[in-house]
């Protein structure tokens, strides 16, 4: 099980979704909430809003967050940990290109670093009653 004492701050990301099941707004329609998190240190570096139809950040949307978090942490990861079972093939093509190893890990792995993300997400939009 991964923990948050084997990296260095920035050497590894965690990129997930902060919702169980889509947002609805009603001006807009469904909306996924994706972020990426620091592993060391636990804190969201950025997030980013997609619509529930397209299930996954595309090759743009992973751009502006790569460079919006960029831009804050003055560094790029080493690695990108994303789950197993979230769509992420705009968010690895991304990376990849920015040199970043992408890693598939089953969700369950990653509890213990977006667990508590997602749930106080599920506390403040009550999205979800599946587990952490």
């Amino acid at each position: 099980m991964l923990q948050p004492e084997q990296f260095e701050p920035n050497e590894a990301w965690i990129a997930f979704r902060l919702n169980d099941a889509p947002l609805h707004t009603a001006a807009d329609g469904d909306f996924d909430f994706f972020a990426l998190m620091d592993a060391a240190s636990r804190l969201i570096l950025g997030s980013a809003t997609v619509s529930a139809r397209d299930s996954q950040l595309s090759e743009g949307d992973a751009r502006g967050l790569f460079d919006e978090v960029r831009a804050q942490a003055q560094a790029l990861p080493v690695t990108l940990f994303v789950p197993d079972d979230m769509p992420a093939q705009g968010l690895a093509a991304e990376a990849h290109r920015l040199g970043i190893t992408v890693v598939g890990i089953p969700l369950d792995q990653l509890l213990g670093f977006i667990g508590e993300a997602r749930q106080s997400f599920r506390e403040r939009f009550g999205t979800g009653t599946g587990p952490a």
